[in-house]
């Protein structure tokens, strides 16, 4: 077994800043750390837990001048509250199945990846992703990583999440869904699944990334109860109303 202290230290460097992509007028920046060092795999969760995201082999968080409304955000699984709109979203996907499957890129995922950006996200930079820049984000991971793909009884692929695995929970990195099945609230029904899958196998948490109170799209996150967000404090519950 090799010793993580051995390993050379952590290196951390800023990017540089960007229009940011959630609150217009705005810039972005970014402080980022390489995991693809033996200390870098090994500090992956130390990091989840300070509000690093990880990107491929690059573990970030936002460190933007003038500006913290990114908030980490964490779900917790064992108490979490399911009112009667989780569970009409868990109805109207009772058909499909979630399979966890290995981070290997598809043309199938692709496929539906790109109808994704293109009715959601389509003036986004990821719209102008191709095969190889999606194989990169699903593959090219120096942790424990997996795909988790639902399908119907005719094996259409209708969903998708890459999960990162932890010592406290699942992280999600990135999912996306058929656009045109709005009545399935696909995004939801995901979240909704791995909250279930974390508690089956013990762990406390379901890591959702980064809430903006400003921010549209990220405005779901605040609809899963409880919540907690990441303060210069230490963890805490988020008390936002979320649906009924």
């Amino acid at each position: 077994m090799h010793d993580a202290t051995l390993a050379p230290p952590l290196t951390f460097f800023h990017t540089l800043p960007m229009p940011c992509p959630y609150l217009p007028g705005l810039q972005e920046r970014r402080l980022v750390c390489d995991l693809s060092t033996r200390r870098g795999r090994h500090a992956h969760d130390t990091l989840a837990r300070a509000g690093f995201r990880r990107t491929q082999h690059l573990a970030y968080r936002p460190a933007c001048a003038g500006c913290t409304d990114c908030v980490p955000v964490r779900l917790r699984a064992a108490d979490f509250r399911w009112t009667r709109g989780h569970r009409r979203v868990l109805r109207s996907n009772g058909d499909l199945i979630g399979e966890d499957v290995p981070n290997e890129a598809t043309r199938e995922q692709f496929e539906l990846f790109s109808r994704y950006q293109a009715g959601r996200h389509g003036d986004g930079e990821m719209a102008l992703m191709d095969y190889p820049d999606y194989a990169a984000m699903v593959e090219r991971s120096p942790i424990e990583t997996s795909l988790i793909e639902y399908r119907d009884a005719r094996s259409v692929l209708w969903a998708a999440v890459l999960i990162d695995r932890q010592d406290d929970g699942l992280s999600a990195v990135y999912s996306f869904f058929e656009p045109g099945a709005d009545k399935r609230a696909l995004g939801r029904f995901m979240i909704l699944d791995l909250v279930r899958r974390a508690a089956a196998r013990g762990l406390p948490f379901v890591y959702l990334g980064y809430w903006i109170r400003g921010s549209r799209k990220m405005a779901y996150k605040t609809q899963f109860q409880p919540v907690e967000c990441l303060t210069a404090g230490g963890w805490e519950e988020l008390t936002i109303s979320g649906e009924e």
